[in-house]
């Protein structure tokens, strides 16, 4: 039965809320979210019903078609390779689920990461992430998310973030190096790769270490078709300048190197130059130096050089065969690439050295023998130079501070691995596969065990089946399959495949999981199905036939010590560091460990690791083999399935009890099923959960109390109680709606009603206003009626009282004028002419008035205009009436002044008095403002000391030149004049020269020409005349000279300072009297005056001529 809740009950559930806001504060309830809700499918396997592989199947392609990647079983994230971008990794989402609940939101491989970093953090528990799957499921991308989430929820600062970037900038450098395009997957991991990331008490990361597992170092010098070899080789010859590809004897065609196949060397979406420069760029991140990035291009080189190198057959005097190199210009420039003699490396692919006890034995090798030197040492190279990079990288990403770190490891490993061809590769896979798979169960279990123990849950043993024994026929140490192969390898003698098969056919016959038709157990030998020449492993996740052609070799692996040595002679910095077996002062007379032994070596350890952390487990489906999105083929995520175990995986899950949730937001979901604990229960968490399953008659045996949990046995009952909340969330919906309706028809009764009373109001009104005006207007009519009778009656006795009355007046006015005309006559003659000026004097000066105020001019000040004036006898007027108004205008302007700008007109009003027709440098000061403070002293921090010196306010500040009577010359100095002093200071070091009060200055000469020269004149006996006076040039003389004149005509204890204007006056210096006379010629220094001094007694001025 898939659940799927609507979203209607839950906005019913969300509107019913906002009902109750208004009630009280106790009826207010809080909607969380739960994996339950909005589910696509099922969210959590273990709540599948009924669980088959079929139903299994078709959840995993309902939520896929849904765009639900990822599935629960338990803790266990199953990840669907979507093939395309989904926008559920944004930094939005990485908020939604930092620091919540597994089970809290829709099944995320976030979730999972941060489970892990938060038990890391805050339980002090050491994590491991396990992420398995096969090639092109997308595990690489998956331990790309988990480490990028947990970059961005820890903690920030610049080491930290330096840190982090390195962490993350490691994956381009080894997937440029470990990973190809295969007929799976376009970026595949060739290689395992465990990463222990170390972290701080806070939770901010350290550094890390990584280790490999088991390079495909095989591709290096053949491909599949359709595949590549690995991508570093592409993208050096597609992105490296072509100065690099010089310098590395490289050229850009693909085709001159037998080492790349053609078929695929394009891939689309795939950019080699762009991803070039991006493992460049990491690699500086990382830490590595130029000269080994250097170092490291050179060695890849070397590989497809070495490629290059073919032999042909050579016959010797005694009959046998021995190979030469064809063509030695490839093999020259590789051997100038890693710093080997020729000579030397030519003997090792021609000769081979065996060494027993005190014994050398040289034998010559045949071509195919000399192909195969090539090849191992082509292998050997790579992978030395892949492992030598995984421990460079190390070296930069470990922690810096010693002691125990907390720490979380990501595995990111082949999956299980059955191909129509399996061989030795494949064999060691699988091993390392079926140790996982031991380990998770096992670690399952415990974690189940231990949840069991701490929540007081009776454990019950879980039947499943355990592969401890096909790990047991591969790993014994006696007669395990790896042990026996490493037996063939060391036994003396002709050692092949066959005899190997033979030692597992009489060794391995009667195990239950080997099968081959060559053994005692006569029921294979009629086995089509299984070849000669082939065994077959009964694994967990089903049987795979190996084929034992390889093995051996494969197995051994060796690289012949000529081959070493001739490395180790190498003038390359990096090739001694990776043949440090080919040293001849350290001979190892002892085979290598064989690749078999090494591997499992390494999966042992690794396992030890992953005992001691708490797993997390990302198991990576891929949905179909077209690298295409919305595909989703039923057989391969079958199979995908079956060899994953995840239905083993599902049914150990629900072995005990499928479901386990803890009280609080049990009873946060299920409250509204009971009376008693709807809407709110005021007791114990746990208390409300036995009275709701009291209530609702759960069975008993259905589920259990533990201390912080409860336990649900089966699925069903858990779909019982999701069914009965959405059937409640369905009639509070419904009590909702019924609510919602009847207040909405009362309110829209009430409406109407109030509507009804204001309508009948409002009429009755205009009713009764209607009649009040029909019974006016008659009312009105009548009264008009008899108004006008008594009108009409009251005017003819009117009209006849008037014409009584005009009569009599008519009557008395002739009688009146004809006196008054008697009397007039008489005056008439003797003043008739004066009235009549005076009147036409009237009307003329009322005709200029009015014309004058049409034809006024504008009111600014300095318009001179003014109208002409009509008549002469009016001249006087005109004028006092022009001066009137003049007044009037200024006085009306200088209303508008401010303070600051009046004292500024003052000042330029005093310097017109001072100066205006006296010194022909006035005029270009006029357009000029006053300033005063032209040094800004008191903001510019240079003058600071001298700032500090002078505590009055600064009323002047500006660079002067004091004049030496000595030669003429100027000194620079800063000029500062205050209320009370003049003050003299350096204008570098801003130290005080001369402080003069203003009542020792008696007066101020200059000259009348346009120069700036001034000599400030102090008052004989004074403490400042000691020196003498000052000669002193300025830029802004007249301000200054007016600031003075007005300072000094304020200043309560002092005079009026005197301004002599004059082209000759005398100055005191000390004891002597010099003359400075100011003439008009060439100064050389261009248009400014200059002084120079002609005698003891005479300075003279050049100012130059002003046209």
């Amino acid at each position: 039965m898939h659940f799927i809740i609507t979203r209607l009950h839950k906005d019913a559930l969300c509107s019913q809320t906002t009902a109750l806001k208004g009630a009280t504060p106790a009826a207010k309830m809080e909607v969380k979210t739960s994996l339950l809700d909005n589910m696509i499918g099922v969210g959590d396997m273990v709540l599948l019903e009924p669980l088959s592989e079929d139903s299994f199947i078709e959840n995993l392609r309902n939520r896929f078609h849904h765009n639900e990647i990822y599935t629960y079983i338990g803790s266990v994230v199953i990840s669907m390779n979507p093939y395309r971008s989904l926008p559920i990794y944004t930094p939005d989402k990485v908020e939604e689920y930092r620091n919540r609940n597994f089970y809290e939101l829709r099944p995320h491989i976030y979730a999972l990461a941060d489970e892990a970093y938060r038990s890391l953090r805050d339980q002090d528990k050491d994590q491991c992430i396990l992420i398995t799957g096969e090639s092109g499921a997308g595990k690489t991308e998956a331990s790309k998310l988990v480490m990028s989430y947990v970059a961005a929820v820890c903690g920030k600062g610049q080491e930290v973030n330096k840190v982090k970037e390195q962490l993350l900038q490691s994956n381009p450098v080894l997937e440029a190096f470990g990973n190809a395009k295969t007929v799976r997957n376009d970026n595949s991991s060739r290689f395992g790769k465990y990463m222990d990331i170390e972290f701080d008490f806070k939770g901010d990361p350290l550094g890390g270490v990584i280790s490999n597992y088991l390079l495909e170092k095989s591709r290096v010098v053949k491909q599949p078709r359709g595949e590549r070899n690995f991508h570093i080789f592409y993208q050096l010859l597609s992105g490296a300048s072509d100065d690099t590809l010089k310098k590395l004897k490289l050229d850009r065609d693909f085709s001159k190197y037998n080492y790349l196949s053609l078929d695929s060397a394009a891939v689309n979406g795939l950019d080699d130059a762009a991803n070039f420069r991006t493992v460049k760029n990491a690699m500086q991140i990382v830490g590595f130096m130029e000269d080994e990035v250097q170092s490291v291009l050179e060695l890849v080189a070397a590989v497809l050089k070495l490629g290059n190198i073919e032999f042909k057959p050579e016959s010797r005097c005694n009959g046998t065969d021995e190979s030469r190199i064809k063509d030695k210009n490839d093999f020259k420039e590789m051997c100038e690439l890693l710093g080997v003699e020729q000579s030397v490396l030519e003997r090792a692919f021609s000769y081979r050295t065996v060494e027993a006890k005190l014994e050398k034995v040289s034998t010559t090798l045949n071509v195919a023998q000399a192909y195969y030197a090539r090849d191992a040492l082509a292998k050997n190279l790579y992978s030395r130079l892949f492992s030598w990079l995984v421990t460079r990288i190390n070296e930069s990403i470990k922690a810096q501070t010693k002691g125990r770190h907390k720490v979380m490891g990501v595995l990111d490993i082949y999956g299980f691995e059955i191909f129509e061809e399996n061989s030795f590769e494949q064999f060691i896979i699988n091993y390392c596969n079926e140790k996982l798979q031991q380990i998770f169960i096992e670690l399952t279990l415990r974690e189940e065990q231990e949840e069991y123990v701490r929540e007081g849950i009776e454990w019950t043993n879980i039947d499943y089946f355990n592969n401890a024994i096909i790990c047991d026929l591969i790993e014994n140490n006696q007669s395990g399959i790896l042990a026996m192969l490493d037996e063939e390898c060391l036994r003396p003698g002709t050692v092949t495949d066959e005899t190997f098969l033979d030692k597992l056919n009489t060794i391995c016959a009667e195990h239950q999981h080997f099968e081959s038709r060559l053994c005692k157990n006569s029921k294979y030998i009629t086995d089509h199905s299984l070849p000669h020449t082939c065994f077959r492993i009964q694994h967990y996740a089903g049987k795979v036939l190996y084929r034992a052609e390889g093995f051996v070799d494969k197995n051994n692996d060796l690289l012949y010590r000529d081959l070493s040595q001739a490395m180790y002679k190498a003038n390359h910095s990096l090739i001694k560091q990776l043949f440090p077996e080919g040293n001849p002062a350290k001979v190892n007379l002892k085979r290598p460990p064989t690749a078999g032994f090494q591997f499992k070596a390494s999966v042992g350890t690794l396992m030890r690791n992953l005992q001691t952390k708490n797993p997390n487990y990302i198991r990576c489906i891929k949905p179909n083999d077209k690298k295409a999105s919305h595909i989703f083929t039923d057989s391969l995520v079958c199979h995908q399935v079956r060899y994953l175990g995840l239905i083993e995986n599902v049914r150990v899950r629900r072995a005990g009890y499928a479901f386990r949730q803890a009280y609080e937001p049990c009873l946060e979901r299920y409250k509204m099923l009971c009376k008693r604990t709807w809407p709110h229960w005021r007791g114990p968490a746990r208390e409300g959960v036995e009275v709701l399953m009291a209530d609702l008659k759960v069975p008993g045996e259905e589920f259990s109390y533990g201390r912080s949990k409860i336990f649900i046995r089966n699925p069903r009952s858990l779909f019982f109680l999701e069914e009965r909340r959405r059937q409640c969330l369905q009639n509070l919906a419904t009590l909702i709606q019924k609510i919602y309706r009847g207040w909405k028809c009362r309110t829209h009764f009430l409406l109407l009603k109030k509507s009804q009373i204001v309508v009948s109001a409002w009429y009755r009104r205009y009713a009764q206003q209607k009649k009040y005006k029909k019974i006016k207007s008659a009312t009105t009519v009548v009264q008009s009626y008899t108004r006008g009778w008594q009108a009409r009656k009251l005017l003819r006795e009117l009209k006849y009282q008037k014409r009584c009355k005009e009569a009599v007046t008519t009557i008395a006015a002739f009688w009146h004028g004809t006196q008054v005309r008697r009397e007039y006559r008489k005056f008439f003659r003797a003043n008739a002419g004066k009235k009549i000026y005076d009147f036409t004097i009237q009307r003329i000066m009322q005709k200029y008035f009015l014309g004058l105020k049409s034809t006024l001019p504008s009111m600014s000040p300095i318009d001179k205009s003014w109208p002409a004036r009509p008549y002469r006898f009016l001249d006087g007027v005109h004028t006092e009436l022009r001066t009137v108004f003049h007044h009037c205008r200024c006085k009306k302007y200088r209303s508008q002044f401010t303070e600051e700008r009046k004292a500024i007109y003052e000042e330029k009003l005093e310097a017109s008095e001072i100066f205006k027709d006296k010194k022909a440098l006035y005029p270009s000061s006029v357009s000029q403002p006053f300033r005063g403070d032209y040094l800004e002293i008191r903001k510019n921090p240079k003058y600071q000391k001298l700032n500090s010196a002078v505590e009055e306010k600064v009323l002047m500040a500006d660079v002067v030149n004091k004049i030496n009577r000595a030669n003429g010359k100027g000194t620079a100095r800063i000029f500062l004049l205050t209320k009370n002093s003049v003050v003299l200071a350096d204008q570098k070091t801003g130290q005080v020269k001369t402080s003069v009060p203003l009542p020792d200055l008696t007066s101020v000469s200059v000259s009348t020409q346009s120069d700036g020269f001034f000599a400030l004149k102090l008052k004989e006996g004074s403490a400042s005349a000691i020196k003498g006076d000052f000669l002193l040039s300025s830029e802004h003389l007249i301000e200054i000279i007016t600031k003075l004149h007005r300072t000094g005509g304020t200043s309560a204890d002092s005079e009026q300072l005197n301004i002599d204007i004059s082209d000759e006056f005398l100055v005191q210096f000390k004891h002597d009297k010099v003359c400075v006379k100011f003439i008009q010629g060439s100064p050389k220094n261009g248009s400014s005056a200059s002084c120079k001094r002609k005698n003891n007694r005479l300075l003279e001025v050049s100012v130059p001529t002003t046209v």
